[in-house]
């Protein structure tokens, strides 16, 4: 454990943003703690946040003694993640107690931390400034507050907001952006992606929100038309057949249905996208694909099954956007414990980066899946081959 113990020696200071303790291998005891530094009464310690029987614990630890502390914690939990102003760090502890530490340099990382001792969750979109879509979609009342019902869907849109806050270095401000955003619903977020990065950012946006319900299409459109927005348009359609466009710089789906994902990532590579977000949905298709001799024992369980073929699904997902030249993450877009389906992948476009060995086939092949994505990228190769 001494790597682990230079690791904190390196990282648990004044720099440090939190860390995070998780995995524990008793599942009885403390659950997750979570860690940050705080000001207090002058001088600056470190509260550990210990999470146990659905209730939270707080305790602080001077500076000279956070690294026991944190040592001692370590010896009941598998995995921690730690956030500096200039790195990031994964520690994970096998079974066997092997100690495993990647550590990363975050490059220009303005991200400071919040030493409050009893912080506000700072929100994008904050809650007291009147939002007018957000009143009109029911999330905020007429004086600018959230409605308790829909506080979840609040921070939903703020956690969206906060991975387009990522990629603003990729949005040219000198030219108009058109975003797409696909099965886009009742458009929560697709009017805060246009209020975000038109009112409150300054860039030249166009955004067009394509989905199949009729109805919905007036309403957004409607609401489009009331609060002035000129370059956000609402059509009916199917991503399948969608020609509106030739250029493309975002695309966006959001809980597209099972293959509908699929086509939507397979445009946004044809239209050359330079930024790609994607929350899978209902990842039927390899569910009833998959067979395999070595996993059988776990796949006969349905739900098992299912989760991991949803697992698969956005994995080689996320592979084929690699091996179209993005640099691909695959993100928590809201915390885990509101549904087990919300990741998001985000791929941002490289010219960089060098193409790499075919590495889904062999997956492919060893679950004995064809997925829809690898399918439609295969063909538009071959029509731009033809052309």
């Amino acid at each position: 454990m001494e790597q682990l113990r230079e690791l904190l020696e390196s990282c648990i200071n004044k720099e440090l943003i939190n860390a995070v303790l998780s995995n524990p291998k008793d599942k009885e005891g403390i659950q997750k703690v979570k860690v940050r530094p705080v000001l207090m009464k002058g001088e600056m310690v470190f509260q550990c946040e210990e999470f146990r029987n659905n209730q939270a614990f707080h305790v602080n630890c001077k500076e000279d003694k956070i690294c026991e502390s944190l040592m001692e914690y370590m010896t009941r939990m598998r995995q921690m993640q730690i956030e500096t102003k200039r790195h990031t760090a994964l520690v994970l502890v096998s079974k066997k107690g092997k100690v495993t530490i990647k550590k990363k340099t975050q490059k220009n990382r303005e991200k400071t931390a919040d030493l409050s001792h009893n912080r506000k969750k700072q929100y994008i979109l904050e809650e007291g400034i009147v939002v007018p879509f957000l009143q009109d979609l029911g999330v905020m009342t007429e004086e600018g507050k959230i409605v308790r019902a829909k506080f979840d869907k609040f921070r939903q849109i703020n956690r969206f907001l906060e991975f387009i806050e990522d990629i603003l270095p990729q949005l040219k401000k000198e030219k108009e952006t058109t975003i797409l955003d696909f099965g886009c619903g009742k458009s929560y977020l697709t009017f805060a992606m246009y209020y975000y990065l038109h009112e409150l950012k300054g860039y030249d946006i166009r955004i067009i929100g394509l989905d199949l319900k009729k109805d919905v299409i007036q309403y957004c459109n409607g609401l489009a038309g009331k609060y002035g927005y000129k370059k956000i348009q609402f059509l009916e359609g199917d991503i399948a057949e969608y020609e509106g466009v030739s250029k493309v710089d975002m695309v966006v789906t959001l809980h597209a249905c099972d293959t509908a994902t699929d086509y939507a990532l397979a445009k946004a590579v044809g239209w050359k996208a330079d930024v790609i977000l994607s929350v899978p949905c209902c990842q039927h298709e390899l569910n009833g694909q998959m067979e395999n001799d070595i996993l059988s024992p776990i796949m006969k369980y349905g739900l098992l099954k299912e989760r991991m073929a949803a697992l698969v699904t956005d994995g080689l997902r996320a592979q084929y956007l690699e091996q179209e030249g993005y640099d691909v993450q695959v993100l928590e877009f809201i915390d885990m414990e509101h549904t087990p389906k919300n990741i998001l992948i985000r791929a941002v476009r490289n010219e960089k980066k060098k193409k790499t060995s075919d590495m889904t086939k062999p997956c492919e092949e060893f679950l004995h899946v064809q997925p829809t994505i690898g399918r439609l990228l295969t063909e538009y190769k071959e029509d731009v081959r033809e052309t």
